[in-house]
């Protein structure tokens, strides 16, 4: 049997799903909380660093800060391609304000800006506000 490594988004703990369950709303073994979840995921810098290195499905992460305009403006465009690719991608958010360590290392320089990684590589970056419809063609090019 074939399985996709996840962490959990909410606690960080890894887990091994089976490819054919990834459809029907698997959770983490360690907290319960859903491994695909529909809606976009607050994430830490420990939890975003542990997702990153270990996911075999795509995570796609929005760098974004509260002050700016186009990151509110993208905000609810990504929760409805979140509700949308449930299943073939993981998208979650981190403050590149709160965590600027983490977006400096990154390169970031601009926000927002997605960037997808799996297997603990970057798969794709992409800045600038995006409506629903072109976060979800950015997705699918790049989920397996």
């Amino acid at each position: 049997m074939d399985y996709i490594k996840l962490a959990c988004l909410k606690c960080g703990q890894g887990n091994r799903v089976p490819n054919d369950k990834m459809y029907q709303g698997p959770k983490c073994a360690s907290c319960g909380a859903g491994l695909m979840p529909s809606k976009v995921s607050e994430l830490s810098p420990k939890i975003f660093e542990k997702a990153k290195n270990l996911d075999d499905a795509l995570l796609v992460v929005d760098f974004w800060a509260p002050w700016c305009g186009p990151c509110k403006t993208m905000a609810p465009e990504f929760e409805k391609a979140a509700s949308k690719l449930s299943g073939k991608a993981r998208l979650a958010k981190l403050n590149a304000e709160q965590y600027q360590t983490v977006a400096t290392k990154l390169g970031i320089r601009g926000i927002p800006t997605l960037v997808g990684y799996r297997d603990g590589k970057e798969v794709f970056r992409k800045s600038g506000a995006m409506p629903a419809q072109q976060i979800e063609t950015l997705v699918k090019t790049h989920a397996k």
